[in-house]
Order: structure tokens, then sequence, then C-alpha cells
């Protein structure tokens, strides 16, 4: 399912206050950062993440592909930083608002 532009908004909001977790190096995007970036998830639903200045990837790039590998959404990419969420269905953390249908 994915999440609807309200629900991004609300995401974004509450990624302000986060702190960065997840860091790109040159390295790139490897099995033992999807491993913590799903534990992650799992723990937290809303990570935030840098692309450091050494990685061959763009913030979009590594974005899309942790998307992809960890089945999660993307909610924002802003110059070298990137937010990421996943709900946890056995124990969610993150209310999201729901769109009123017209």
């Amino acid at each position: 399912m994915a999440i609807t532009s309200k629900q991004r908004a609300q995401l974004r909001g509450m990624a302000m206050s986060l702190d960065t977790i997840i860091q790109i190096g040159k390295g790139g995007i490897t099995e033992s950062v999807v491993e913590s970036v799903n534990a992650a998830l799992k723990a937290r639903e809303l990570v935030k993440g840098k692309v450091l200045e050494n990685s061959m990837l763009t913030a979009r790039e590594a974005c899309d592909a942790l998307c992809e590998a960890c089945g999660a959404d993307g909610v924002q990419c802003i110059g070298t930083k990137f937010v990421l969420y996943k709900r946890n269905d056995k124990e969610p953390k993150i209310v999201l608002v729901k769109d009123k249908k017209k």
C-alpha cells in the first residue's frame, strides 16, 4: 500500500526531528547496509539516511535502491539526505492520518 501525499507530509514533519542513522559510503548499498536498514525500520518505522561525499550514488538512487531492497516507501530526498518509512504490521508505532475520500 503506497502512502498518500497527506501521509507523506505527516512523515516529513516527523522526520525533521530524527537523527541520521544510516550512512551510505563508497561501498554503496551492501548486504549489511540492507540488513541494518531493515532492522532500523522494524524498530522505528521511520529512518533518516545520508549519502556521504565518497559514495558513487546520489541520495535519490540510494533511497530508491533501499526502498526496493527493504520494501519501504521513500518519504523524502533532499540534498544528501533521505527518509524511509515502512509500517511494522505486528507493532505499528506511527499512526498515519487517513485521507478523506471525496
